[in-house]
């Protein structure tokens, strides 16, 4: 798979280079009755989630229609007591992996995410600096699996799409790097991305 014509290394954040903890949570919330595949599913999919992660719903409004889009037997008090707790703890080695991306090649993320998120995320000074660009989707107000957030990164990084190798967790969002070009590959956590930077020859093993 080793692909001389890739300029960019784009990382999804939660899930590849931060432990996605918010899903045991949300499926003891909600009582194990769906998967965790079909959790992500239906939040990847949320008309809800998608307006909260693109900066069109406060926090407030998030939770409350969160809860009863799925369900949820608790109040908005205690969802926003522990949403701030999800997806912002480091997987060991990410910054490490990170760093050994070779300086030749543009260095970025595009992940779905919040500001509530975001703001614990960015207090990591490590993590942001490590990456030259990040593409938040509620800063940009785009999406995944959307085709135009990634064509906003490519229009923002003035490459085609593919001279973009993407690593993310979750398949939807790989099948929609995919469908505009993109090299892709769906990793979760560090070993399974230090495996795909080897065999697309970005880093050698």
């Amino acid at each position: 798979m080793n692909d001389t014509s890739i300029r960019v290394v784009l990382f999804d954040v939660g899930g590849v280079l931060v432990e996605p903890s918010g899903v045991a949570t949300m499926l003891t919330w909600m009582d194990n009755r769906v998967s965790a595949e079909e959790l992500w599913k239906m939040w990847l999919t949320s008309p809800t989630v998608r307006s909260f992660e693109t900066g069109k719903l406060s926090a407030e409004e998030f939770a409350d229609r969160i809860i009863a889009d799925f369900d949820l037997p608790i109040l908005g008090s205690e969802f926003l007591r522990e949403m701030p707790r999800w997806s912002v703890t480091l997987f060991p080695g990410a910054i490490e992996l990170i760093e050994r991306v070779p300086l030749r090649y543009q260095r970025a993320t595009l992940c779905n995410t919040n500001p509530i998120h975001w703001s614990y995320l960015t207090q990591n000074e490590r993590l942001i600096n490590a990456f030259e660009h990040h593409f938040a989707s509620h800063l940009i107000g785009k999406i995944k699996p959307d085709e135009e957030a990634f064509r906003h990164v490519t229009d923002a990084l003035g490459c085609e799409p593919e001279e973009v190798l993407f690593l993310d967790d979750n398949h939807l969002n790989v099948l929609g790097a995919r469908t505009i070009g993109m090299n892709a590959a769906q990793v979760k956590g560090i070993p399974e991305a230090e495996r795909a930077l080897v065999a697309f020859g970005v880093i050698t093993g």
